[in-house]
């Protein structure tokens, strides 16, 4: 649940997710996601070894990690563009996917994976509990205090990456049977994608920028 939590709320990893599933396949979505937890696991060793806490003394090293990760969006959003054309005309699209390196360079420079890692995932490695759903981008405050579990033990751990595991299998999954099923869906998830991106994109030049001034 906690894993699912951080990863099932929409935001710029799965749009790339989506993007890949929908015009490439299951696996290209998949690999994708991969990109994206393995930032993730990056994110839990530098915690577990106590760079956390050294990055959350350098605000500015955030700033300009959040400007480069605003830019790639950007950048990514004008290939989800091409994507949604391409889809729309019939032309092939199935080349060599970019997704793993997308998605974690992505996951490396959002903001709320970075925030996440600085707080809650230092915490998960201490005796103690933890307000999981209140950590939910968006509507965590709604959703405080409904599941509280304790931390420090490899059952968490173990249920928090399981959890993304399943949901980057899963969602892709879902996807490509749903494009199977309306043949129109590619080329609108695939805009979707670019307008998340671009919306992302703009919100962390400005969290980046501010911060480094």
């Amino acid at each position: 649940m906690f894993g699912l939590a951080l990863a099932a709320p929409p935001g710029p990893m799965n749009a790339i997710i989506a993007e890949e599933s929908v015009v490439r396949g299951w696996v290209a979505g998949v690999i994708a996601g991969a990109g994206a937890m393995t930032a993730d696991i990056i994110f839990f060793v530098l915690a577990l070894a106590g760079v956390a806490t050294v990055i959350q003394q350098w605000p500015l090293l955030r700033g300009a990690m959040v400007t480069v990760g605003g830019l790639l969006m950007l950048y990514f959003a004008l290939d989800a563009v091409q994507s949604a054309q391409e889809t729309l005309t019939g032309s092939d699209v199935a080349g060599e996917s970019r997704g793993f390196e997308k998605a974690f360079v992505l996951a490396l420079t959002n903001p709320f994976q970075i925030l996440f890692w600085l707080t809650v995932g230092v915490a998960m490695l201490d005796p103690g509990t933890i307000d999981v759903l209140s950590h939910t981008p968006y509507v965590g405050d709604a959703a405080a205090g409904l599941v509280v579990v304790e931390t420090g033990s490899i059952a968490l751990l173990a249920g928090f990456f399981g959890g993304i595991l399943v949901w980057i299998t899963g969602f892709p999954a879902v996807l490509v049977a749903t494009d199977n099923r309306i043949d129109s869906l590619a080329p609108v998830v695939a805009g979707a994608s670019a307008l998340i991106l671009v919306g992302f994109g703009f919100l962390f030049l400005w969290d980046g920028i501010g911060t480094l001034l």
